[in-house]
């Protein structure tokens, strides 16, 4: 139990620093660029991103590290965590693209290409161990609703 805790609190220390690493882009842009694009009619008030992100940044840490307390040496559990770490890449990438570059396409690029693979880390994750896998759903509800944002972003400017 207590190398599970360990591994859980390692995990969550990582996404969560990652999280915040890539919100630093988002601030930098969030009141001046984004606030002059023209947006969809479902885009929510800015105050809605930055909790939402660091409860499903915190929902994927305790997520990867249940997945990594099965066993690194095992190949389902390698598999999971790879498609994780790759995701967790996409994840961290997007508000530099999108806030940072300022670049709706490219960052819609990537949210797909995050999405999908999403998709993939939650099917191995279910192979190791569903509750983790459970962890994640609000992640993939959230960014098929940013990329819907993002598309409708690019669509009108």
């Amino acid at each position: 139990m207590k190398k599970k805790l360990f591994r859980i609190s390692i995990a969550l220390l990582l996404c969560v620093l990652i999280g915040f690493l890539s919100s630093i882009a988002t601030q930098t842009s969030l009141n001046t660029w984004y606030s002059s694009l023209n947006k969809p009619s479902f885009t929510p008030p800015n105050w809605i991103y930055g909790p939402t992100w660091v409860l499903l940044y915190i929902l994927m840490g305790i997520a990867a590290g249940i997945v990594w307390s099965k066993g690194f040496y095992h190949k389902w559990v390698k598999t999971a965590l790879y498609h994780f770490g790759f995701q967790l890449l996409l994840s961290a990438a997007w508000p530099i693209i999108f806030f940072g570059l300022q670049n709706p396409l490219i960052a819609l690029l990537d949210i797909i290409a995050l999405f999908i693979l999403l998709l993939f880390t939650i099917k191995w994750f279910t192979v190791v161990n569903s509750t983790a896998a459970y962890l994640l759903i609000p992640y993939v509800i959230w960014v098929a609703f940013v990329t819907a944002l993002n598309f409708g972003i690019w669509q009108l400017n």
